[in-house]
C-alpha cells in the first residue's frame, strides 16, 4: 500500500468527521441546482447544467470551511472526478490542498421496484472505471441501491448484489460502501433493518479477512441497532445518509447511534445559494459543517 493511501485509510478509520457527499448525477441535478438557487432557465443543455452543478462543488470545496479537519472524506460524481479545480483533478485536489479523502460514486441508477427493492442497474465498464479511479488517486467507491419493503427476498437480493460488486471493487484496490438504503417512508422501517442487518452479517462474515468495506446507511428506528456493524471487523466505517430527514432532524437522530457518523448530501447544502455572496456562503456552509461534525463525533 502507498504512504497515501496509508495516509487516507488512517483518516478513514480512526479521523473525527464525516464525509460528505457531493455525488448527485444527472437525474437528481436539476433539483440540487433548483435548491441552489439555479432554475433551469439558466441552461439550455445538460453541458451547461454540468458546468453549473460543477461551480457549485467547486465552491463547496473551495470554501474556508471544507477541510480534513472536519470532513474526512468526499463522494464524487464521475464527472466531477473527470473535471478539475484550479487545474488539478478534482480529487488530487481535495486530497492535497483540502486534506479531504476522495470517493466515487460507480452506480448507474436504478431499476423499477421488484420484491419491495429497487436493486441497481448493470454498471457496464465497471473495470475500466475503477481503473481510471485509482489512477486518479481515488480511495473508494459508493454505490447506492434502496429497500421500500420489509421484503426477505428483496432485501436477501439487494445485499448479495452490493456485496457481489463491492467484491470486484476491493479486488481492484479500492475500498466499496455499500449503500442498501432503507426508505425512511417505509410502513416497514424497522422490520427492514432487521433483516438487512442480518443479511449484511452473514455476507461480511464470509468475507477473506483482507477485504475491507465500509457501509452507508439510513438512520436505524431503534438506535445503536447498528452497532454490531461498525464493530465488524471487516467494516472501516458505517456512515449514515440524511435520507429526505432536514439537517437538524438527520443530527439529532444520528447522535443517537454512537459509532456511526454522517454522510450527507442535501443536509449538508441546506441553505446555501447561488445568490449569496462569498462570505454568506461560507458562513452557511461552515454552519452547517460544524452541526454535522458534532453529530459524528462520540
Amino acid at each position: 500500500m502507498s504512504s497515501q493511501r496509508e495516509a487516507m485509510q488512517e483518516k478513514v478509520v480512526n479521523g473525527k468527521g464525516f464525509i460528505a457527499a457531493l455525488d448527485q448525477s444527472g437525474g437528481s441535478t436539476p433539483k440540487a441546482l433548483r435548491d441552489y438557487g439555479i432554475e433551469e432557465s439558466r441552461y439550455s443543455n445538460d453541458a451547461e447544467m454540468f458546468d453549473l452543478m460543477h461551480a457549485m462543488r467547486t465552491r463547496i470545496i473551495k470554501s474556508p470551511a471544507f477541510t480534513g479537519d472536519k470532513v474526512l472524506g468526499a463522494i464524487l460524481f464521475e464527472m466531477t472526478m473527470d473535471r478539475q479545480i484550479d487545474g488539478r483533478d478534482t480529487a488530487e485536489y481535495l486530497w492535497n490542498e483540502r486534506g479531504v479523502v476522495p470517493f466515487l460514486k460507480v452506480d448507474k441508477g436504478l431499476e423499477e421496484t421488484a420484491n419491495g427493492v429497487q436493486l441497481m442497474k448493470p454498471i457496464p465498464g465497471l473495470d475500466e472505471l475503477l481503473a481510471r479511479a485509482v489512477a486518479k488517486g481515488v480511495y473508494g467507491t459508493k454505490m447506492r441501491s434502496v429497500i421500500h419493503e420489509a421484503n426477505p427476498d428483496g432485501i436477501a437480493a439487494i445485499v448479495e448484489q452490493q456485496f457481489e460488486i463491492g467484491a470486484q471493487i476491493a479486488a481492484a484496490g479500492l475500498v466499496p460502501i455499500l449503500e442498501p438504503e432503507v426508505s425512511i417512508k417505509s410502513p416497514t422501517k424497522q422490520e427492514a433493518e432487521v433483516l438487512l442487518r442480518e443479511h449484511i452479517q452473514k455476507q461480511a462474515e464470509q468475507l477473506s479477512a483482507d477485504t475491507p468495506i465500509m457501509l452507508k446507511l439510513t438512520i436505524p428506528t431503534e438506535a445503536g441497532y447498528y452497532s454490531p456493524l461498525v464493530a465488524e471487523p471487516h467494516v472501516q466505517r458505517v456512515v449514515a445518509l440524511s435520507g429526505g430527514y432536514s439537517r437538524e432532524e438527520a443530527c439529532a437522530l444520528l447522535k443517537q447511534n454512537p459509532g456511526v457518523i454522517a454522510s450527507f448530501s442535501r443536509a449538508l447544502v441546506e441553505g446555501v445559494s447561488d445568490r449569496q455572496t462569498d462570505d454568506e456562503f461560507n458562513a452557511t456552509l461552515a454552519s452547517a459543517i460544524d452541526a454535522i461534525y458534532e453529530a459524528s463525533v462520540d
